[in-house]
């Protein structure tokens, strides 16, 4: 899970647009056998949440736990329509989510400084935590494809209906904010209630975002506002 500091961030620049309060609308967990989020995906069904220890998917309906996998995970968490993807150590893994198998693994980007993780488009964008980046990568090869600067620790990336979303956590501060895909320009912003951050993002294609709660164990679902 990604570790944040301390010492208050830098101030936004006037450029940026108001921050409006995130809406939690519902809690998950904590799960058993876990004892921190580090990266939350998105099957179509299930919630995958990496806590640390292992892979647990649930019904975001119900909150039921549906399934485990004993698969490590210290970061973002991903779903190509078919395969889980694991950020663990310096690397990223392939995994068959009905057995567990690890297909394949790839370089992560910044090393072990990765946070966040998401599929789009036939590519893996990956943050950088503490270089406040999010790179664009192969899935293949794990070659960089592009760069988007941040002026905050990166902890999530989702893409939601063409939108770029990503999740921060610096300082006590912690918001999950739409980026323009192209400049990274941040074109809105929604800030957590004081005491919750982001620790994995992921959206559910409709109304909500599922964001990894760090210490807490916790998932929580914000409301995704319309623009």
């Amino acid at each position: 899970m990604p570790e944040t500091t301390t010492a208050p961030p830098a101030p936004h620049p006037a450029s940026y647009p108001a921050a409006t309060t995130a809406v939690i609308v519902r809690e998950y967990g904590p799960f058993d056998g876990g004892h921190a989020i580090a990266g939350v995906s998105y099957d179509g069904r299930n919630v995958w949440a990496a806590t640390c220890r292992q892979l647990v998917a649930f019904d975001p309906a119900s909150g039921r736990v549906t399934r485990t996998l004993p698969h490590a995970g210290d970061a973002g968490t991903a779903f190509d329509g078919r395969h889980l993807w694991q950020i663990i150590e310096s690397r990223i893994d392939k995994i068959d989510p009905a057995t567990g198998e690890v297909l394949g693994s790839i370089p992560a980007p910044s090393g072990s400084h990765d946070s966040g993780l998401t599929w789009a488009e036939g590519s893996l964008w990956v943050g950088h935590h503490r270089g406040r980046r999010i790179h664009q990568i192969d899935p293949a090869t794990g070659a960089i494809r592009r760069t988007l600067e941040s002026n905050r620790f990166v902890t999530g990336v989702t893409w939601v209906d063409g939108e770029l979303w990503h999740g921060t956590w610096e300082g006590d501060e912690s918001e999950l904010r739409r980026i323009d895909p192209d400049s990274g320009q941040v074109l809105q912003r929604l800030q957590m209630p004081p005491g919750t951050h982001v620790s994995g993002l992921e959206a559910d294609g409709g109304d909500l975002f599922f964001a990894g709660g760090g210490g807490t164990g916790k998932v929580r679902a914000v409301r995704r506002p319309r623009t």
